[in-house]
């Protein structure tokens, strides 16, 4: 398993656990068109771990 610790690392999955001293509230921001997603900032000591993966993912070329 990676451990990705650099400032910009990005985690993308279905369902992703978080951990966190602190949790900043949690914020609506907009997505496309209608729909919305929640946001919110981990501080102190975070860590996110990937409980399942992308069922459809994207090629890259």
């Amino acid at each position: 398993m990676i451990i990705c610790t650099e400032k910009g690392d990005t985690l993308k999955g279905d369902r992703i656990i978080v951990e966190a001293r602190k949790i900043d509230d949690v914020r609506i921001i907009a997505k496309i068109g209608r729909h919305k997603s929640q946001r919110t900032v981990l501080r102190d000591n975070a860590i996110c771990v990937i409980d399942r993966k992308f069922r459809f993912v994207k090629k890259e070329i």
